[in-house]
């Protein structure tokens, strides 16, 4: 393997090993964004690096699964990276971190508990912004047919015939 730089100077692991020799929580490129374990990496168009990472753990937050990995609520979350959703989502993630700031943290990444956390979810719970996300979720988290076999889903059964002879009670999970 070569190591052949990017138009803009730097190869991925270039920029990985840096970031991570630096303890950076993420990493901020132009339009590019990887947690500090590189568990998942992302290329922005339209939020910032913070907030996008601040949405990613609101995501996880919301339907927290301790068994799926960020790159599934990433991929949940990625659709709010637009021009147009932008002003809002910044906005509602600056409310996120004036509530984190009211309660004695720098921001809602910088809470380290997640039930300071969803104490905040939950006092806006009722708001746009919430419910924008949350309905989101619904669809871009577990119509990802990668996190089915987590949650122990076999998908459709209407082409097998329906789930009455095909094991409808043979979940383990619950």
């Amino acid at each position: 393997m070569t190591n052949a730089t990017s138009p803009r100077g730097l190869s991925r692991r270039q920029l990985l090993s840096r970031a991570s020799a630096a303890g950076a929580s993420f990493v901020i490129g132009t339009g590019f964004m990887a947690a500090k374990d590189a568990a998942w990496a992302t290329e922005l168009s339209a939020l910032k690096p913070e907030t996008f990472a601040t949405l990613v753990q609101m995501a996880r937050d919301i339907y927290p699964h301790d068994r799926a990995g960020d790159k599934f609520y990433v991929v949940a979350v990625k659709g709010y990276d637009t021009a147009e959703a932008a002003p809002g989502i910044e906005a509602g993630i600056e409310g996120l971190n004036a509530a984190a700031r009211g309660k004695g943290f720098d921001s809602y990444l910088g809470m380290g508990w997640e039930r300071d956390r969803v104490d905040i979810l939950r006092s806006m719970e009722d708001s746009p912004f919430f419910q924008q996300i949350r309905g989101g979720l619904v669809t871009g988290l577990y119509n990802q047919k990668e996190v089915w076999p987590i949650f122990g889903y076999e998908g459709e059964s209407f082409s097998e015939g329906g789930y009455i002879d095909r094991g409808f009670d043979d979940i383990n999970w619950l």
